[in-house]
């Protein structure tokens, strides 16, 4: 019986993150109107609970927003997509993303990278490279508007920060995972 559980826990999991990996919409352009909606929303989100994130994004070199749903079981892992923006030209780079992940965890949880650039060379390795890896904490509960999330500003490296939001969930996790970004062929054809 718990191998046939862990079984279906297991699909569901692979199921939510390869629904995850792809924006919602069957063509080209509805793919990247639900990435720049979502864009649009996370940054107005970020404005309104860190004022001074709009100035940070906004002397950067780039940012890049994303998309994330992890779910978590003692093991785990996430799936999403987003868009990376050069701030000189306003060229968009749209992006997949994908996380395993290992430790003591149980739940789902919907969250919102942003990356922000503080050089050209941090910029172009994200976009080239895209290769993140480390471990974290986090402790989040929240539906729609009610609950609680911490929402945290950390500094990757002295030309990259990053902020995080829970958009919807309940997690609880200390895990080491590795997390890929990548440029999305097809949408950016």
């Amino acid at each position: 019986m718990k191998k046939m559980l862990t079984l279906i826990l297991c699909a569901t999991v692979l199921l939510t993150f390869s629904a995850c990996l792809s924006p919602s919409g069957g063509s080209l352009e509805q793919k990247r109107d639900a990435i720049e909606r979502m864009h649009n929303e996370t940054l107005a989100q970020l404005y309104r609970q860190r004022v001074s994130a709009e100035g940070v994004i906004s002397k950067a070199v780039g940012y890049a927003v994303f998309s994330n749903i992890n779910a978590y079981f003692f093991l785990g892992g996430g799936a999403g997509y987003g868009v990376a923006v050069d701030q000189s030209s306003r060229q968009r780079t749209y992006m997949k993303m994908a996380q395993v992940g290992a430790g003591l965890g149980v739940g789902i949880q919907d969250i919102r990278v942003i990356f922000v650039f503080h050089s050209a060379r941090a910029y172009n390795s994200f976009i080239n490279n895209g290769w993140d890896f480390g471990g974290q904490a986090d402790a989040a509960a929240k539906a729609r508007e009610k609950g609680g999330a911490l929402t945290g500003e950390f500094s990757i490296d002295a030309e990259t920060s990053m902020y995080t939001m829970t958009e919807a969930g309940l997690m609880a996790k200390v895990n080491l995972a590795g997390t890929k970004y990548w440029k999305d062929d097809y949408l950016n054809y």
